[in-house]
């Protein structure tokens, strides 16, 4: 696969796009969720290079020490190259575990003991850490996810990571954004990085996750067959709720 053939064009495009966006829609600043993992370094990168205020922000929940490290020296870096870039880190283990005890003891184990609605949850603590940053400094919340996960497999939280205003990112496959991340400068650790969303404390991956690397899953989406064929559309068939537009009843007048 080789949809790209410049990808110093291409981050001017992008970068561009995302200024006209800004002065289009009078956005005042960006909001990122940075994780360690390269979706999220490349789209903080490109809204710092906007030349906007940029707020990157970590957010450490129950993970390895090795993603909020990585998260950690990718937010000073942006901070020591760009002058628009402001890094926020809040730990959210203790509002979440004080969430998780609170339901539990209101609820019983029976609704609050689901360990994928957990993962979720603490993605969507993430959200709405994120908006509400956005709403002190008249900001917007940029996603990060890639086009695997955004319109292939659905390997997102709807209203956590899922929740955003804009994605620059989207139609870009992994290996793009990691071809992308060496154009920017991303450090090498992360570009060099497992893709794990950090929403599990055994410290899974994605690829334990869907039972596909990202390679494979690509090369079925762009071709239609491959050994990740039947992994994506299993993924993309239950996960159509989160990609489809919300159903509405429409009143027939």
């Amino acid at each position: 696969m080789n949809r790209i053939q410049d990808y110093k064009s291409l981050t001017i495009d992008m970068v561009g796009w995302l200024c006209k966006y800004a002065h289009d829609n009078n956005v005042d600043s960006f909001v990122v969720g940075v994780s360690g993992g390269i979706d999220s370094a490349v789209a903080s990168t490109l809204a710092v290079r906007t030349g906007l205020p940029t707020y990157v922000i970590g957010m450490p929940l129950n993970q390895k020490i090795e993603q909020e490290t990585l998260s950690d020296a990718h937010m000073f870096w942006l901070a020591k190259n760009y002058p628009n870039v402001k890094h926020l880190k809040a730990n959210l283990s203790e509002s979440y575990a004080k969430l998780m005890s609170d339901l539990t003891n209101e609820f019983g184990l029976e609704y609050t003991g689901n360990p994928l609605a957990k993962a979720n949850t603490k993605s969507r603590l993430r959200m709405v850490t994120l908006y509400h940053v956005a709403a002190n400094v008249g900001g917007i919340v940029v996603g990060t996810g890639n086009k695997v996960e955004d319109y292939g497999v659905g390997f997102y939280t709807k209203y956590g990571d899922g929740g955003v205003d804009i994605a620059p990112i989207a139609d870009l496959y992994k290996s793009e954004v990691r071809e992308l991340g060496r154009e920017l400068g991303v450090i090498p650790e992360i570009i060099n990085a497992t893709p794990t969303d950090g929403l599990w404390e055994d410290g899974r991956n994605d690829e334990d996750q869907i039972g596909a690397s990202y390679e494979q899953l690509e090369e079925a989406m762009e071709t239609g067959a491959g050994p990740g064929l039947e992994i994506l559309q299993k993924f993309n068939a239950q996960n159509k709720h989160k990609m489809d537009p919300i159903p509405t009843y429409k009143l027939e007048v």
